[in-house]
């Protein structure tokens, strides 16, 4: 086995796809290897600078050096660390590098490398490619501190550790071909490249030029890319910019000295998730240049603008804004998209023209939801009025927010990238190939989340994601993060990052780290599931660490089924199912009435924080605690402190609020009983304790025609609408057949009836009643108790004596100076409520002061008899009350 490949005799039937990377190595010393290894087989790696080995005719054939393997066994250690090796089903033996050639390491990994396995004889058994992040993590485990992407005045540095060469080609400018091309220099020790340039070289474009073996092309390739670490780019995002974003022509006025809204603890939040260009693009209020931009948000007389001062002043806390870096589904110049050309407004409420209109120009028009990251430390281009001003810009929309009283939150997507492999859009892995992605145990990219899945739990992964947010944090004053798919990084990744913020301090860092919120999808699926490769940072698994996950059970069980039951008309406790005379089942084969029980103690526990040790008075009328309850068939109650619970209804991801309640209430009701649900429906979510979430425009009953998957669905159906003399955007025609089609015999009758469509009337009633609700949560703390042993105390539910009735107390002793308790009465049904409270006999109690004072004649019918303790609240009506000493 010694030297460099030589004839041998012809194998038959040799495993040999080097297209295909079966092998991976985990260490120095260690290679994983498919099956167990014999020992009277040869192992070696076959390991080529020039990427020439190929199979042939039974053989390998071309130059490579190799380096001798031994059977071994993983460590514990080892098996620890890749679990999805050492499962009892993963069939996974060790391969051991020979001492002897442990020096070859670090020159093997810097072109292509074969696993290969002979016979006794020496004929060919196995070949295959292999996969490298474990070894790379392990030999340069330095570069996790070394500087990387700008550096100072010009300096420049790239994690390249497999690379043969790397250059950077310096450019005159953002798309002339006039450059020049500097050697950089490598080290050894970190596998970083590194350049030093003099302070003229700011604002200059800059890609390197990468020299590396590439598994995706089967050769060594000299690859033209950006900076992962790019702090900016060109228009089109073709090159990165050398930048300083300390530089005084990056900052808006009075950037330095922002005054933020007084922090909020996380816990108390009541977030507004919304999408820059929905907000703005069809707002006639905003200048047109500036409509779906950043600098929407600094037109203070604007109607959107108007109305985000609206809701904070009502209470609201921060805004949530959907993917805002460097994505690459929407051109950043305007001049490069195309529209849709037809009279969209023209058409029929129920017509499948307008679907197939957007449809057309979907690829090249002005609208994504950005999931798909291209540069995830760059603000996104085709946001900015000017691509070219886009940090100035996004800076902008951030001093306009925190100066209408909301902090911001960003949404951030490090799960996957756009494209993997030689795509031009690759930028990771044209760099490092093979490294920034999970790999299967094929060697080919994991795909689960839709995309290009990245992966955390490779260390330089992991130091890119949380250098990325500290940088928003820092420089961009950011003052929230929500991970998309979160479940796909390791609890490990999300607490690195939490550790970075909180370190964090206005005297050295301008920001308070400890102020920012974290939250996002704790959702457990795909290849990672259930721990298979690390602890992940799903729901269960990040309760106790105040980082929080979305709770989908009580969206569940107030919305009725899920989101993806082929029958979109099940109902739930906010969408009437107690009003229900129909004897259907539900998916779980249960009649309505069971149905709704059961969805009243998921109710309940949303309401409670969806605490795992909360205990209360179940369906079943004993004391059942959190984790007790079922959900899908898994613990309902999952979160150890308030803070860990994200309450939500309604999101960008699937029918919003008011189209899921046009799917379930019957045809027939009247816009004014689907006012008072849509109201019911976001109660649970302001008036429980945990963060509270609102789409965007839930409050003013947005409608996207149906369209449960808007996210290239363009600005018709995403239509975010000011004005409610616009409407609410239903009956905007049926919604995109891609996601909706199955669905299109259910919506077009509804897109049809006009009675379906809300007035004024209707908009400002909505509105009215959830600044109501934000009021009520603000006006005492009782609503914000912080913490499962004080919820546990004082949060209870007396018995309401009937179903779809839900009654709340929260003892406000010492909590809150002015009233001694506080009740909810959630009352879902048609009709009016009196459940009757012992404890209320003789008690000073009345309708909380905010809905005493309501425009809504209905509201004001809310009243408490303290002689009898009866609390009565009119149909479809969240009824508050407080009790003072």
């Amino acid at each position: 086995m010694d030297g460099y490949l030589l004839p041998r005799p012809a194998a038959t039937g040799a495993d040999a796809d080097l297209s295909r990377a079966t092998a991976q190595w985990i260490a120095r010393d260690t290679i994983a290897w498919k099956g167990e290894a014999a020992e009277e087989n040869h192992y070696a790696l076959a390991c080529s600078p020039t990427g020439g080995i190929a199979y042939e005719k039974g053989d390998l054939t071309g130059d490579a050096r190799l380096i001798r393997l031994a059977p071994g066994r993983l460590s514990d250690a080892q098996k620890a660390a890749w679990p999805h090796l050492a499962s009892p089903g993963a069939a996974y033996g060790a391969l051991k590098v020979d001492p002897r050639d442990a020096g070859l390491v670090r020159d093997a990994l810097r072109g292509q490398v074969v696993a290969i396995e002979r016979g006794p004889s020496g004929a060919l058994l196995t070949a295959t490619g292999v996969q490298i992040p474990g070894v790379l993590d392990d030999l340069y485990a330095g570069a996790a501190k070394a500087p990387l992407g700008p550096t100072g005045r010009g300096g420049l540095a790239v994690w390249a550790p497999t690379a043969q060469k790397v250059e950077l080609a310096l450019y005159d400018g953002p798309s002339t071909d006039r450059r020049t091309v500097h050697r950089m220099r490598r080290d050894d020790a970190t596998g970083v490249w590194s350049i030093d340039g003099p302070a003229s070289w700011r604002g200059r474009y800059y890609t390197y030029l990468v020299t590396v073996y590439a598994p995706a092309a089967g050769k060594v390739v000299t690859n033209e890319v950006t900076d992962p670490y790019s702090l900016s780019v060109s228009a089109g995002s073709g090159r990165s910019q050398i930048v300083d974003l300390g530089d005084r022509s990056l900052r808006p006025e009075g950037w330095t000295g922002l005054e933020k809204p007084p922090a909020v603890r996380q816990d108390r939040a009541s977030i507004y998730e919304l999408h820059v260009r929905d907000f703005s693009a069809s707002d006639a209020t905003v200048p047109a240049a500036r409509r779906g931009t950043y600098k929407a948000f600094a037109e203070t007389g604007g109607a959107g603008m108007t109305e985000l001062r609206s809701l904070a002043k009502d209470g609201l806390t921060h805004v949530h804004l959907l993917p805002v870096f460097d994505f690459a589904t929407v051109p950043d110049r305007k001049v490069d998209r195309t529209e849709p050309r037809c009279d969209l407004a023209a058409l029929p409420p129920d017509s499948d023209r307008q679907q197939a209109c957007v449809a057309e120009t979907a690829a090249k028009d002005s609208y994504n939801w950005g999931y798909d990251p291209l540069h995830y430390t760059v603000p996104e281009g085709s946001y900015a009025t000017d691509p070219d001003r886009r940090i100035k810009e996004f800076r902008e929309m951030v001093a306009g927010l925190n100066g209408a009283g909301l902090r911001v939150v960003m949404d951030v997507v490090y799960n996957h990238t756009h494209a993997a492999g030689q795509d031009p859009a690759s930028v990771l892995d044209r760099v490092v190939p093979g490294y920034y992605h999970r790999l299967m145990d094929d060697g080919t990219v994991a795909t689960s989340t839709c995309c290009a899945n990245t992966a955390p739990e490779h260390a330089m992964m992991g130091r890119l994601v949380v250098d990325s947010i500290v940088t928003w944090a820092k420089e961009y004053k950011v003052d929230g993060f929500r991970f998309d798919l979160m479940g796909h990084h390791p609890k490990a990744n999300i607490l690195a990052v939490r550790e970075a913020l909180d370190a964090l301090t206005p005297e050295r860092d301008g920001v308070d780290g400890r102020s920012i919120v974290l939250y996002g999808e704790g959702w457990d699926f795909g290849e990672v599931a259930g721990g298979a490769r690390f602890e992940q940072a799903t729901q269960a698994n990040m309760a106790g660490t105040g980082i929080g996950t979305f709770s989908d059970r009580l969206r569940d069980a107030v919305r009725g089924g899920t989101p993806f039951d082929a029958d979109p008309g099940v109902r739930g406790f906010g969408s009437g199912l107690a009003d229900s005379a129909r004897a259907d089942s539900g998916p779980d084969d249960s009649g309505p009435d069971d149905r709704l029980a059961h969805y009243e103690d998921l109710v309940k526990l949303g309401l409670a924080g969806n605490l795992r040790d909360f205990t209360f008075s179940g369906s079943s009328g004993t004391p059942v605690r959190g984790s007790e309850v079922d959900h899908n068939g898994s613990p309902a109650g999952y979160a150890a402190e308030p803070a860990d619970t994200v309450t939500y209804v309604d999101a960008h991801d699937n029918e919003t609020l008011f189209d899921a309640l046009a799917y379930k209430l019957p045809g027939d009701t009247p816009m004014a009983d689907r006012v008072r649900m849509q109201s019911l429906s976001l109660a649970t979510v302001l008036l429980g304790q945990g963060t509270a979430f609102v789409h965007a425009g839930s409050e003013r009953l947005r409608s996207k025609s149906l369209d449960r998957n808007s996210y290239d669905s363009g600005d018709w159906f995403n239509r975010l609408l000011w004005d409610c003399h616009e409407g609410n955007g239903f009956g905007g025609g049926l919604p995109p057949a891609k996601d909706n089609e199955a669905r299109w015999p259910y919506a077009r009758p509804l897109l049809a009836d006009p009675e379906l469509k809300p007035d004024c009337a209707a908009i400002g009633a909505a509105r009215a009643r959830f600044g109501e609700l934000l009021r009520i949560r603000y006006s005492s703390p009782a609503f914000s108790l912080g913490s499962a042993a004080e919820i546990g105390r004082r949060v209870s539910f007396p018995p309401s004596g009937t179903p779809g009735v839900i009654v709340m107390r929260i003892d406000a002793t010492g909590v809150d100076p002015a009233n001694k308790a506080i009740y909810v009465v959630f009352n879902a049904t048609g009709r009016t409520a009196a459940p009757v409270v012992p404890a209320l006999k003789g008690a000073r109690v009345a309708p909380h002061p905010v809905q005493a004072a309501s425009d809504d004649p209905v509201v004001r019918q809310a009243s408490a008899d303290p002689a009898t303790g009866t609390l009565t609240v009119p149909a479809r009506t969240a009824g508050v009350f407080t009790e003072t000493s």
